[in-house]
């Protein structure tokens, strides 16, 4: 009799990337998410993520593609993370722009970024939106408020926290990135979680 033996499947995390600003955040969870044992990532990147990248960085966007373990395109709307039966953990979009917000909050899904937000909220798995915008229009907050209502749908706007007295910028986008992670179950190994008044110093 053969013996089978199968292979040990990682947890999937879809991770989309699009046309706002916090590209070394999408770099940051990318890191993590390879330091990760368990899990692995699949990439999606819209072409204003990649330019807004360039921009912001000075780094190509083939930069990003190297942390992750899978590239898909946009426009790849046949791609596994398009139905429901590929197996995921979920889907982060670092960082979300509001036109993405607009997409999902309306089931827009015309490319594989928003079908797979699509599918994510559909099979109730957690999808996180590292939604960018400020200053908010009431357009912005009611479609915010709208998917913040949904199961398994966590709005985190990369907001600046000081209670970890972060010393860089790097810092803080690595505490960021690892609130943005958190749902997925991912505990950053330096994340620094609040103590209580005196015990983070």
């Amino acid at each position: 009799m053969v013996e089978r033996t199968e292979e040990v499947r990682k947890k999937r995390i879809i991770v989309g990337a699009t046309g706002a600003s916090g590209s070394p955040l999408l770099l940051q969870c990318l890191q993590l998410i390879r330091e990760a044992a368990e899990y692995e990532s699949w990439l999606v990147m819209s072409e204003s993520a990649r330019l807004t990248m360039e921009e912001e960085t000075g780094m190509p966007s083939s930069e990003a593609e190297k942390l992750a373990d899978h590239v898909l395109e946009p426009g790849d709307i046949g791609a596994g993370p398009a139905s429901g039966s590929f197996r995921t953990e979920g889907m982060l979009i670092v960082p979300c722009s509001m036109k993405t917000v607009a997409g999902i909050c309306s089931g827009y899904a015309d490319n594989l970024i928003l079908r797979a937000a699509d599918v994510t909220i559909k099979e109730q798995r957690t999808l996180v939106l590292a939604a960018r915008e400020t200053p908010l229009s009431v357009i912005h907050l009611r479609n915010l408020s709208t998917l913040a209502g949904i199961p398994g749908v966590r709005i985190i706007p990369p907001m600046m926290t000081f209670y970890n007295h972060s010393e860089t910028i790097d810092d803080m986008v690595y505490h960021i990135a690892a609130k943005l992670l958190e749902p997925f179950g991912i505990e950053a190994a330096s994340y620094r979680r609040w103590e209580g008044i005196g015990h983070g110093k």
